[in-house]
């Protein structure tokens, strides 16, 4: 039987219990204004599950989107994809998808500003440490927005896969 592992397995680090709850409180203290914050996971999740975890420990609805491999800028996708009202947060998923994922990332560093001017609510940007290496050379000025990355650790189970392959 093929079981999926989720957030909340009994395999899950601890740290990682705890690293939810530090981001249902970053989101929940940042309510009514914009604020970056980036968690760096580098093993796959299932965005629902993540959403519904947080959901739960916040009592917050808040909106992800799942990014496209197509995305051209961030900052339009984003912004044609909110919810009415704005959400109390905006989650976004599969950045590592993104074909252009280079000039997706510099030209999110140009137009900035314009996350503070119309987001009024954290936007969580799901990352891997690749991504977040492009982030600080491609989009610099983006990136010092926020505080250091918020990290998740890899199930016990999918470390020892990991190693299986890698070794």
């Amino acid at each position: 039987m093929n079981k999926q592992r989720g957030l909340e397995d009994e395999d899950l680090p601890v740290n990682n219990i705890k690293a939810l709850r530090r981001l249902a409180r970053v989101i929940a203290m940042s309510q009514g204004q914009f604020s970056l914050i980036l968690v760096c996971c580098n093993f796959s999740l299932q965005p629902l599950q993540v959403l519904n975890q947080l959901q739960e420990l916040t009592a917050l609805p808040i909106q992800g989107i799942i990014l496209s491999p197509g995305v051209e800028t961030l900052f339009t996708t984003l912004a044609s994809a909110l919810e009415e009202p704005p959400p109390p947060a905006l989650m976004v998923f599969g950045l590592e998808s993104i074909v252009t994922l280079d000039q997706v990332l510099s030209a999110t560093n140009l137009v900035r500003d314009e996350f503070r001017k119309q987001f009024s609510f954290p936007l969580v940007l799901w990352i891997n440490d690749e991504i977040l290496q492009k982030l600080i050379r491609l989009a610099p000025d983006f990136k010092s927005w926020a505080a250091n990355p918020i990290r998740l650790e890899a199930p016990i189970n999918q470390s020892l896969e990991w190693a299986g392959i890698t070794a």
